[in-house]
């Protein structure tokens, strides 16, 4: 089996040899190939597959038909990548590019968090990309830990910014969205060049900024910045259910859900509850 998984050679293993090995650890092989398929050639991927066609076992031939399933949504998925890292660079040939989105707007309780991330927009190498991000609502939890992790691992840089709820009930949830964004900006260490914000501009903002309808869907440094802030808003959020436990923060992250509703009227509010939210509910 092979020892050294981060320089795979053909001699780790022998692939024109499968008969000697058994489904096991065949498929144990596989999964490792699919965690380091980035360090692999694509001469090399060739003739394993070709090795797991020819075996005679029905269990190993459906092992290369996954195997091959996976190269092609490999290949999909950072061309998807790829894109979304080219559009980033249409905007211009900045030294530094940031994706800054916000998390938080609506919920009757909790703060407004935004993130700001520089990635490296001119990767040489498919192993570079930072794949999966996309809009942080459409992934799992767990999916979103993975991703904020890798993201703050491989950005050039990044920010987070949080206003709590009594300046959002004092200041109003309009003016504290934007000065968030601004916020999470304004903290970067790197001298941002350009500036790329979802669905609206940010006022008062220094220098160069381009707003994009829907743009965690198509700007990885938003939908870089949507996941780290939603990350780090919704873990402290769950931080706060162990305060406030009667609210299930932990589940609804301060959203007005009908159980959180409920436990404001038999309950009442707790400090992090934003007022202005609730003159309809504790009339």
């Amino acid at each position: 089996m092979m020892k050294d998984k981060n320089n795979m050679e053909m001699d780790n293993f022998a692939w024109s040899k499968l008969a000697i090995y058994r489904s096991r650890e065949i498929k144990d092989e596989v999964d490792c190939l699919k965690k380091n398929y980035s360090n692999l050639k694509k001469d090399m991927l060739l003739k394993i597959l070709d090795s797991l066609r020819a075996d005679s076992r029905k269990n190993v031939r459906n092992l290369a038909a996954n195997f091959h399933n996976f190269i092609e949504n490999r290949k999909s998925e950072i061309e998807r990548i790829k894109a979304m890292y080219s559009f980033d660079k249409k905007f211009g040939n900045y030294v530094y590019t940031a994706g800054v989105d916000e998390v938080g707007r609506g919920p009757l309780a909790g703060p407004i968090a935004a993130a700001a991330v520089i990635l490296n927009l001119n990767c040489r190498e498919d192993g570079e990309l930072i794949l999966g991000i996309k809009d942080s609502k459409k992934l799992s939890p767990k999916r979103r830990c993975e991703l904020s992790e890798a993201i703050k691992h491989k950005a050039l840089g990044y920010n987070i910014s949080v206003i709590n709820n009594t300046e959002i009930d004092k200041r109003g949830i309009a003016w504290c969205n934007n000065e968030v964004l601004k916020r999470a900006v304004e903290g970067l260490k790197l001298p941002v060049d350009m500036v790329l914000s979802d669905g609206y501009p940010i006022k008062h903002l220094f220098g160069n900024n381009e707003f994009i309808i829907k743009g965690d869907a198509k700007s990885a440094s938003i939908a870089a910045a949507s996941i780290v802030a939603k990350v780090y808003r919704d873990s402290l959020m769950k931080e706060y259910s162990h305060i406030y436990a009667e609210y299930g923060f932990q589940h609804n992250s301060g959203y007005g859900t009908k159980e959180h509703i409920e436990a404001i009227k038999k309950y009442g509010v707790c400090k992090i509850h934003r007022m202005s939210f609730l003159k309809n509910i504790i009339m």
